[in-house]
């Protein structure tokens, strides 16, 4: 049995913060594996259902950003869940929009979920960090605590249907497939696919339709018409002299 654990804060004018990215993710995960019936038990809105042949149990802890430790430990507790088979998705500041690192054990990098839960289930457990970028250290309250731009959407909802998706991987231990799939899903909307500027080579098809003998590049010029070499008169009488040496 694993427990999936998506980190966020309850309430309806917290929904859309980036802080809650973990939530969306469980959400994600839950819709992509119909997943119901999600219920308040151990301070947290939690539900059991089967992943790729593995039970899982997926928990929003309900506690605040900071206790979220309380509901981890009651629900590993009742369930015997050891670290191990926990996974934990979560907000990471130290990475960029979209990306995401799986990793086990650690420091908690100053997020106060993880400084709630490492003391009472210890370090070792799996965390799925999930960048939003880091605005500066003077604007990181404001941007934990606001909802995602219209322009994020573009890597977001990939990201989280990737996530629910390829969950799977994570629970067979496939920690880089999993990133893998992942970097894959977003790529279209944060990598271009040729750098500003560059030249765009020519089509196949293109090259079919060009007329036999020509350039994609630019036309030969047509050679310059040779100079007629007179035959008679002074002219002539000359250049005989000159190369026969007469």
């Amino acid at each position: 049995m694993k427990l999936l654990v998506g980190l966020g804060n309850p309430g309806s004018q917290y929904q859309g913060n980036r802080h809650n990215i973990g939530f969306m993710a469980l959400d994600a995960i839950a819709r992509q594996h119909s997943i119901t019936g999600f219920r308040s038990k151990h301070s947290g809105s939690l539900a059991e259902g089967s992943i790729g042949g593995e039970k899982v149990i997926l928990l929003k802890p309900q506690t605040f950003m900071n206790r979220s430790g309380d509901s981890v430990q009651q629900v590993a507790k009742f369930f015997k869940i050891e670290p191990a088979d926990i996974i934990v998705l979560y907000d990471e500041l130290d990475l960029a929009p979209g990306k995401v690192r799986v990793k086990i054990g650690g420091g908690n990098g100053g997020h106060n979920g993880l400084r709630s839960i490492d003391p009472q289930i210890g370090l070792n457990y799996k965390r799925v960090r999930l960048g939003i970028g880091h605005p500066g250290k003077e604007y990181v309250t404001h941007h934990v605590l606001g909802d995602f731009a219209k322009a994020d959407q573009l890597w977001l909802d990939p990201l989280l249907e990737a996530i629910g998706k390829h969950i799977d991987l994570l629970l067979k231990g496939d920690d880089s497939g999993f990133m893998n799939k992942l970097a894959l899903a977003i790529k279209p909307a944060d990598e271009p696919a040729s750098k500003p500027g560059s030249a765009k080579p020519p089509a196949q098809s293109e090259a079919r339709a060009a007329p036999r003998g020509q350039s994609h590049v630019r036309q030969a010029r047509a050679p310059k018409p040779q100079a007629e070499v007179p035959t008679s008169g002074p002219m002539a009488d000359m250049l005989k002299r000159l190369f026969k040496g007469d």
